[in-house]
């Protein structure tokens, strides 16, 4: 049901998460939660008035979540991370400050990954990031066109290790 079947490392999400601005961050988005490995690191530090809104396709994930996290900034949506306009939206924001993806871009069905990317160009405000942990570099072909800027790095401390990007929108 996930990507990895060990889940990320803790230097990973560490190094990750780094160039977050939690003292700027008001909506960060995560698609992909899965059991919540990086949903209760990115919790930890957000702010006591910020929201992290999670996506995933898996109802399961969705349900697991809402059970094991009792945080009043956390929700969990059942959805598509294509729609993430349209659920931000839905729960008062008009764009997000950062958006994580562990989604395996280069294995979605044909189209859902320029959409993604395309939608989450838009959705982030400027000054904020993509943030994007994958195990193949194709990622960068779904969401350079969407980025000012892409910053990339590569984790060995991590099993299998993972190609990292930080997508960076820097509108005029």
């Amino acid at each position: 049901m996930v990507g990895s079947v060990i889940p990320s490392s803790r230097i990973l999400i560490d190094r990750m998460l780094k160039p977050v601005d939690w003292s700027a961050t008001k909506l960060f988005v995560e698609y992909g939660p899965g059991v919540g490995t990086f949903t209760r690191p990115i919790l930890e530090r957000l702010g006591p008035d910020a929201k992290l809104i999670a996506i995933d396709t898996n109802n399961d994930f969705i349900d697991y979540l809402n059970g094991d996290i009792d945080d009043d900034r956390f929700i969990a949506i059942h959805g598509s991370a294509a729609d993430v306009e349209k659920i931000i939206a839905e729960h008062g924001f008009d764009h997000a400050d950062y958006v994580l993806s562990g989604l395996p871009f280069s294995t979605l069905p044909p189209g859902v990954g320029e959409a993604i990317g395309a939608a989450t160009g838009r959705a982030i405000r400027n000054g904020g990031a993509f943030l994007v942990y994958q195990f193949s570099p194709k990622v960068r072909d779904f969401i350079a066109p969407h980025f000012e800027r892409i910053d990339r790095g590569f984790e060995w401390i991590n099993v299998p290790p993972a190609t990292l990007f930080w997508a960076w929108r820097d509108r005029a």
